[in-house]
């Protein structure tokens, strides 16, 4: 019995010396060897395809919002003093011409007034003709002595006092022919009536507004765009726009703006749109097509949104994913342009299912394909 238990004692010891070297032996391997046995038993999250930043062409565009609002408003207002409008001929969203009679007021006021200039006229012109023919008479006999130096300057006064007389009632003539006129309210341009504020019936006082004229029709989408893209727009560049119904056609940049809006710092660029392609008061998206340039790229799978932020999953040659933020621009097909990614230009990326991976995962390569072609599926490891 003595002896069996010497010999436990004896193992116990070898036991825990065996367990000490191996404790020992552990502790000292390199951290190099020690992270590769760590790896080596980590559990991959997903098998992927990679791939790389592509350096393309893309078309550059400038996206801007704003307003479709008339080119140009013409205000009709009312010329005439005291006078009932009668007669309102058109509507809103009529087109009418130039010179097209559009409303017309009572002229019976002015009628009479005519009237008397016209008689008042008539009278002058008798009183100053008599008036010429005594100055002439007075001219004729002034050698003679008939007559006093007096008288015949009295003669001559009045002939030039009816001539002025005949010119004041001319003028009243002519006053009251141009009131007559001004009770017709004519359209000073072609164009699309956009308001009518004209009541039959109404007694107007001068330059009362009537009416609102679109002139020509003609309408444009006047774009607020920064202080940064304002300098890309030229004259005759074509803008797409699109309206919130859907519906898109194309513009034509016209001018822009001279200035910046101090309080906004955004300047406005008028863009020519075709006559019924949309209605004044409208809001609308557009872009402008500013050229192309030379981007680097990712399939549009490759960027994933996070927080309201792009990101790319690069892969390292450990096979850990370490999440890059980007800024993303212009896109063209599936390739999407990124920045802030000069500096891994030979890195490589997980081409699709980066939205199921965090930092720090460890993946499996299935391989690398090129940046324009499908995306491949992903497996998910069990």
């Amino acid at each position: 019995m003595t002896l069996k238990k010497s010999h436990l004692v004896l193992l116990a010891f070898v036991i825990a010396g065996l367990m000490f070297v191996l404790f020992k032996l552990n502790q000292d391997k390199p951290a190099e060897v020690k992270k590769e046995t760590q790896q080596s038993t980590a559990k991959a999250a997903l098998t992927v395809d990679l791939v790389q930043l592509t350096r393309s062409s893309i078309s550059h565009t400038v996206a801007a919002n704003g307003s479709i609002l008339p080119w140009q408003e013409a205000i009709i207002g009312s010329e005439v003093n005291g006078l009932m409008l009668t007669q309102v001929l058109v509507n809103v969203g009529d087109s009418v011409k130039k010179g097209q009679l559009l409303a017309q007021f009572s002229a019976s006021t002015i009628d009479a007034d005519i009237a008397q200039a016209q008689a008042n006229l008539a009278e002058a012109k008798a009183s100053a003709l008599e008036a010429a023919d005594n100055a002439a008479r007075a001219r004729s006999i002034q050698d003679t002595g008939a007559l006093s130096t007096q008288q015949i300057a009295q003669y001559i006064a009045l002939e030039s006092t009816s001539k002025a007389r005949v010119a004041a009632a001319e003028a009243s003539l002519q006053s009251n022919q141009i009131r007559n006129k001004q009770t017709k309210v004519f359209a000073p341009d072609s164009g699309i009536i956009s308001v009518r504020t004209a009541t039959v019936g109404a007694v107007v006082s001068p330059g009362q507004e009537l009416f609102k004229l679109i002139r020509q029709g003609r309408l444009e989408w006047r774009a607020e765009l920064t202080s940064s893209d304002i300098g890309q727009i030229k004259n005759g560049m074509t803008a797409n726009l699109t309206l919130p119904d859907g519906n898109t056609f194309v513009g034509k940049v016209r001018t822009s703006s001279p200035m910046v809006d101090m309080q906004t710092r955004n300047a406005i660029v008028f863009v020519d749109i075709a006559a019924g392609s949309a209605k004044a008061g409208m809001f609308a998206r557009g872009t402008f097509d500013v050229g192309t340039k030379e981007v680097l790229t990712l399939p549009a799978s490759a960027v994933v949104m996070k927080d309201g932020f792009a990101y790319a999953m690069q892969v390292g040659s450990d096979g850990r994913v370490k999440q890059l933020k980007i800024q993303t621009g212009s896109r063209e097909g599936e390739n999407v342009e990124v920045m802030g990614l000069d500096a891994a230009i030979n890195s490589d990326f997980v081409r699709s299912g980066g939205a199921f991976l965090a930092d720090g995962d460890l993946v499996t390569v299935a391989g690398k394909i090129p940046a324009n072609a499908k995306s491949m599926p992903i497996s998910k490891k069990e």
